[in-house]
């Protein structure tokens, strides 16, 4: 450290705690909580008109916008995009410079990523076929996602003391598990597609694209852009959230005109404080609030198949899957697992795989017309996500209090391991 360096003003400090991993989950966490409390208070009837609320414009001039939307709506389709522009960016680093640039490297936690996508959807097919939902099938992917902030914050509080491998392994499946829900919700969740506006999109994300890689990008400009290019993806029919990727993915991941850092990595540390501070908060207490009090009860909503298909889906479905496809490729293919990783140390990332949260909240409101089925998937997202992190962080300790061998991937040399969650150098970088 510098002692010459300025410190860092109020505002710095805010953007360097709201970026933090734990500070998203906790954010993440209480959102949920408050508006599950708003919800089944005397007063919900406040938080559902709240919800409700409807701002924007209809029309500008003689064009039609159809941006008269609820709170609710912009929480989920607008907010949601800023998260998602920070996947984008995340993701474009990690393809061009960072851990998915070299796919032998990436290929274990790739495939885990998969395998961590397709069983819980089978298990979710599975427990509703078997308990006589069959209209529930449209949510299959809701247990395939995970939420990278709230579990990467479970890992950096409770996975003290283990190797940083692990949180590099975590981090390429969540990416991969992010893209991956990208595609899905872009193909099976997207129901008519009106071709000139998603045109549109295409151009005005160009000219993003143009003007980013420029020498001197100005946000008057690039704001307006994006803006456009995000009313005109919604009015196609495609969710407006894949204008954020789309985005993301525009910014260039390689340093330009001489400077010392990729464009993704400084506009990834500018927005992931708006996105985990705000926008995925917002997101949360707008799309958590779920009353059992209304209806026939909370007895009726947790009862649903759709319930015990999520839950199982999250818990189970994600920890086989995560285990089961690390364990047939290390075993047919000479794919390895990073240096310090065992497959002991699988067991706590196949739990946090398993919090869904985010992604998962955002595709239950894609799959069900009704809100019997939304409000009970969303209860079973925030009951198995909360499970999820509570098994992850108990395995973390059980792993960390454990010896570990010279060479836990059993690769027949020993372990390189430098570097350790939460030590001087992790906290550091």
């Amino acid at each position: 450290m510098n002692p010459n360096a300025a410190a860092p003003t109020r505002i710095q400090r805010l953007r360097s705690w709201a970026a933090r991993e734990t500070t998203g989950g906790a954010l993440l966490i209480g959102a949920a909580f408050l508006a599950l409390l708003w919800a089944n208070s005397p007063w919900r009837e406040t938080y559902q008109a709240l919800t409700a609320t409807v701002i924007g414009p209809a029309t500008l001039g003689p064009i039609p916008v159809h941006l008269d939307l609820s709170l609710g709506t912009w929480a989920a389709d607008g907010l949601l995009a800023i998260f998602f522009f920070v996947v984008g960016v995340e993701l474009k680093q990690e393809f061009v410079a960072g851990s998915l640039r070299n796919p032998k490297e990436a290929g274990v936690p790739m495939i885990a990523a998969v395998g961590g996508m397709a069983v819980p959807a089978l298990v979710y097919v599975g427990v509703v076929l078997a308990l006589g939902d069959p209209s529930a099938l449209h949510g299959w992917a809701i247990p395939s996602a995970t939420d990278i902030a709230f579990a990467v914050g479970v890992l950096a509080i409770f996975g003290r003391g283990l190797p940083i491998a692990i949180r590099t392994f975590l981090l390429t499946l969540a990416v991969v598990d992010d893209l991956l829900a990208i595609v899905v919700i872009a193909i099976f969740y997207t129901s008519e597609i009106h071709w000139l506006s998603l045109l549109g999109t295409l151009v005005f994300i160009g000219l993003f694209a143009w003007h980013v890689r420029s020498r001197k990008p100005r946000w008057f400009v690039l704001l307006p852009l994006a803006a456009v290019a995000w009313a005109l993806m919604h009015a196609s029919g495609v969710h407006a959230t894949i204008a954020g990727v789309l985005l993301g993915f525009a910014v260039p991941a390689l340093a330009l005109h001489g400077e010392a850092k990729s464009r993704t990595t400084q506009y990834e540390h500018r927005i992931k404080p708006l996105s985990s501070g705000i926008a995925l908060p917002v997101f949360a207490f707008f799309a958590a609030g779920v009353s059992l009090i209304d209806g026939d009860g909370p007895g009726a909503v947790i009862g649903q198949p759709v319930v015990a298909a999520i839950t199982a889906g999250l818990i189970l479905g994600k920890l086989i899957g995560v285990l089961g496809a690390t364990a047939l490729i290390t075993r047919i293919t000479p794919l390895r697992l990073p240096d310090g990783i065992g497959v002991r140390d699988l067991l706590p990332v196949g739990f946090l795989a398993g919090i869904g949260f985010t992604v998962s909240l955002l595709i239950s409101e894609l799959s069900f017309g009704d809100s019997e089925h939304t409000d009970g998937a969303k209860i079973a997202i925030l009951g198995a996500s909360v499970l999820a992190a509570i098994l992850g962080a108990i395995s973390l300790r059980w792993d960390a209090r454990r010896a570990r061998s010279s060479d836990m991937n059993l690769d027949g040399r020993a372990d390189e391991v430098h570097e350790y969650i939460g030590d001087a150098k992790d906290r550091e970088s």
